[in-house]
């Protein structure tokens, strides 16, 4: 414990650059600093530090002392960050932003059972397809899918989402079911454009390596929903995400179709802005989504 005591003496020491500063920041006096510092050059056995009555300068034991005193120094932060809060009251709100798949399908039943554990938290969810700022519009988190190109805000992955092909078994007997993805010109497919790629890029992997190939048909939509009663009333061909279609395909309301050449698979996140401290709320919905999402996942994959 004194060699711990040491070593933030000896970072506070150098980050405030001066015996006097230091005293000030620890409680102490100049003088227990002095010789605290003087006791462990001795049970080292080196000089840490050259002393000038306008600076303190780093020796080379020193440089290499300093290191690993930020390290102790950033444990010990990061030890007292992750026990505050603990014992805070759990109330308030949580406001989060998701796109109209998630927000129908596996979270009403996730936060369900997190409001059933936690009563007096309020989870605000918005559904909301466009990408929400989420500091400017004061969210707490967002559920996303695909890369997350911001390096200011951290990703948690909940789970892999693997996409498919698929149509009703009216649709595949009237039209017949494609065998490869050349094939796919011949049919009526469906768009979903809320999307990168747009409404009409199908991304395969076939003797050509994966690829988009572009696609025609008679309806396009931005709701998932709609798109998946098109295809259920046998209009055509859709490519989705597996869990917006995973109980139709239990079912055989739907049918899979080109199951080895489907190439699109994205990971689905929680993202929410880097902060020192996290509420403890926030990080324990964040975690009571991972675990339905793990729960479910073979309607993902």
């Amino acid at each position: 414990m004194q060699t711990t005591k040491n070593l933030l003496l000896f970072y506070h020491l150098i980050e405030t650059g001066s015996f006097c500063k230091a005293a000030d920041h620890i409680g102490l006096t100049k003088s227990v600093v002095s010789k605290r510092i003087t006791g462990l050059e001795t049970a080292l056995g080196v000089q840490l530090i050259y002393r000038t009555t306008r600076k303190l300068t780093l020796t080379e034991a020193g440089k290499v002392f300093y290191h690993h005193a930020r390290e102790v120094y950033n444990a010990v932060q990061n030890a007292n960050d992750a026990m505050n809060g603990l014992g805070e009251s759990l109330t308030g709100t949580i406001r989060l932003t998701v796109p109209t798949i998630s927000g129908e399908l596996i979270l009403p039943e996730a936060i369900a059972a997190f409001s059933e554990k936690y009563p007096d938290i309020h989870i605000e969810m918005d559904l909301d397809n466009r990408f929400v700022d989420l500091v400017q519009e004061g969210f707490d988190l967002a559920i996303r899918t695909g890369a997350m190109p911001d390096s200011s805000f951290i990703a948690r992955q909940l789970v892999e989402a693997r996409w498919v092909i698929c149509g009703a078994p009216c649709y595949l007997a009237r039209r017949g079911t494609p065998t490869n993805t050349e094939q796919l010109s011949h049919h009526n497919c469906l768009g979903y454009s809320f999307q990168e790629t747009g409404a009409n890029a199908w991304l395969v992997n076939d003797n050509l390596g994966p690829h988009t190939i572009h696609v025609h048909g008679n309806f396009t939509t931005n709701n998932a929903s709609a798109l998946r009663g098109a295809a259920l009333h046998g209009q055509g061909l859709v490519y989705v995400p597996k869990v917006l279609v995973a109980q139709d395909l239990a079912q055989g309301t739907l049918v899979e179709v080109l199951a080895p050449y489907v190439a699109k698979s994205l990971g689905i996140y929680a993202v929410y802005p880097y902060t020192k401290q996290q509420p403890t709320k926030v990080k324990l919905f964040i975690e009571h989504l991972y675990y339905y999402y793990q729960r479910q996942r073979d309607q993902f994959q």
